[in-house]
């Protein structure tokens, strides 16, 4: 089996949780946050809805340089729940499409992040590619359902049913 295919179902797992917790987001407390210095609901969510992106990347360059990327448009918050939506399911189709044309070479090369002119760190794609994209999404997901339950709104199912749906 080729390393893409026994990658691209836990893609779609995170990704279909990922849609599910965006698509609770509640836009009228946009600029809600549990803490001074956390991100609020919407700006972690537009981060969220943009991390699917970053699999093209890393599987379409050899070096990630945060000095060099567009900051603007990867930070930009979206203004609706909509808006929010549509990023994230052309992000996460972006992903999936990446993901499915990478071969075993391109995910066994190397792949780096760097900035301010020295360089975090080198791993094979396919460890970015988890830990970089997925894990990072899901630590972020994570913190979303967080803020969802402080801000009493439901948690979706993610891995099971939340105490939310059960019995549902």
């Amino acid at each position: 089996m080729a390393l893409n295919q026994s990658l691209l179902p836990e893609l779609e797992h995170e990704l279909a949780g990922t849609r599910r917790a965006l698509e609770r987001v509640p836009f009228e407390r946009a600029e809600w946050r549990p803490h001074p210095r956390a991100w609020t609901v919407v700006r972690l969510a537009s981060h969220l809805a943009n991390l699917p992106s970053w699999m093209k990347l890393t599987l379409s360059t050899e070096v990630l340089d945060l000095d060099t990327m567009d900051r603007a448009a990867v930070n930009r918050a979206a203004g609706s729940q909509a808006e929010l939506l549509a990023a994230f399911d052309r992000n996460a189709a972006e992903a999936k499409a990446a993901l499915a044309a990478a071969s075993d070479a391109t995910l066994l090369g190397n792949w780096s992040l760097a900035s301010g002119g020295r360089t975090h760190f080198t791993m094979p794609r396919i460890a970015a590619v988890r830990a970089f994209m997925m894990n990072h999404s899901v630590h972020h997901r994570g913190q979303l359902t967080v803020y969802l339950r402080l801000l009493d709104v439901p948690v979706p199912a993610l891995y099971g049913p939340s105490a939310d749906e059960q019995g549902m």
